[in-house]
């Protein structure tokens, strides 16, 4: 039976980002039968998209290829009424009406990229933003730069990965949570402001529920959530519990993987005091108690040591020489809580020295590089 989240005209979507995470969730959202489409932006597999398409290989729904509506080797070339010149895919031409939703998966560097920024060109006064990202206070550039535009937040504990160019792996779970985010926690307010951020929320918690229903109901993701401003933030915070205690620690205990790292009885012990640092800052920052169906650090440490063998980005982006997303996962939140009167030591601690050990690599990187010039 048809509903009002079923569209009767096309819906175009545009991932930005086609890793594994932009891909696997494009591929269950493109149905054009239901007037859904999706369309990438991807860069370093853009070739391999472009010609045969996206292979996957899950766990969930088996192997198939997703051919994507539209691929993109860039920003300027999705951009609506692009020249053809600056769009050498034969792709289909971008939506006359521009894009109707844009959801950004790509790692979130805002010490050094302006993400908000560029995708500026593709945003209409009709587009939703949606962010798929790690961490807390990714979405607060995004408001400031499009404060009409509804924005949702979202969270996913999917594993994937691409294992090469166009090809990717999903090993476990499938869930995303959605929220719609208005002017963010601790937000100056006024009458106005607070009528256009009410506007805006509800803006966004249309968009929510309109992306909740296509991914359930035709992409079969079961576990898709949907949840108010303060309930994602939530969420967000509850998720700091695991990205900011093993992520960091990962590369600073030279390279042991999450569940190794408990094995060891002083990083066991450093894990559950970062754990409950987040934990007990998280309520103040929020002004909400966490709710008790979260899992406290004692349960996420006793699942963590069942996942053998897993590896966190950010040790792989420390190995690979990519910079890490130290600022929304340490900096961010050590901002954030002292906003809130709240200290948080053992995180500043963690973001203090890694980011300290990224910045004296690059420079030596940069000096050596020079060298070679002479």
């Amino acid at each position: 039976m048809a509903t009002s989240n079923d569209p009767t005209e096309p819906v175009h979507v545009l991932f930005v980002g086609a890793g594994a995470v932009g891909c696997f969730y494009a591929s269950r959202l493109h149905h054009p039968a239901q007037n859904v489409y999706a369309s990438l932006i991807a860069r370093s597999n853009y070739s391999a998209i472009a010609t045969s398409g996206v292979e996957l290989h899950t766990h969930s729904f088996g192997d198939y290829t997703f051919k994507p509506h539209a691929v993109f080797p860039n920003i300027s070339a999705a951009v609506t009424n692009a020249s053809s010149s600056s769009n050498p895919s034969p792709s289909p031409s971008t939506p006359k009406n521009g894009w109707d939703y844009i959801i950004v998966t790509t790692k979130a560097l805002p010490d050094r990229t302006d993400d908000a920024a560029t995708i500026a060109p593709l945003v209409r006064p009709n587009s939703c933003i949606v962010l798929i990202q790690n961490g807390v206070g990714v979405e607060e550039p995004y408001r400031k730069r499009f404060p009409h535009n509804p924005i949702v937040s979202a969270v996913t504990v999917v594993s994937a990965e691409q294992i090469r160019n166009g090809v990717i792996r999903q090993n476990r779970w499938t869930r995303i949570s959605l929220g719609p985010y208005g002017n963010g926690l601790g937000a100056q307010s006024t009458s106005t402001s607070e009528s256009q951020s009410s506007e805006v929320v509800r803006r966004g918690h249309e968009c929510m529920e309109r992306l909740a229903h296509w991914w359930a109901e035709y992409g079969g993701i079961r576990d898709v959530e949907t949840h108010t401003e303060i309930e994602l933030q939530t969420i967000r915070w509850h998720k700091l519990c695991i990205n900011a205690a093993f992520n960091p620690t990962a590369v600073l205990s030279g390279g042991r993987g999450n569940a190794d790292q408990l094995t060891d009885p002083e990083l066991r012990e450093h894990i559950m005091g970062i754990m409950n640092e987040i934990w007990n800052a998280a309520p103040k920052v929020l002004g909400t108690p966490l709710p008790d169906s979260l899992a406290k650090p004692e349960k996420i440490i006793k699942s963590t040591e069942r996942n053998t063998g897993a590896r966190p980005s950010m040790l792989l982006d420390w190995e690979a020489g990519r910079p890490m997303e130290l600022e929304v996962i340490l900096g961010n939140p050590v901002r954030i809580a002292r906003r809130a009167g709240v200290e948080m030591p053992k995180l500043q601690t963690l973001y203090a020295l890694l980011r300290s050990m990224q910045k004296v690599r690059e420079e030596r990187k940069a000096q050596g590089k020079g060298k070679g010039k002479l």
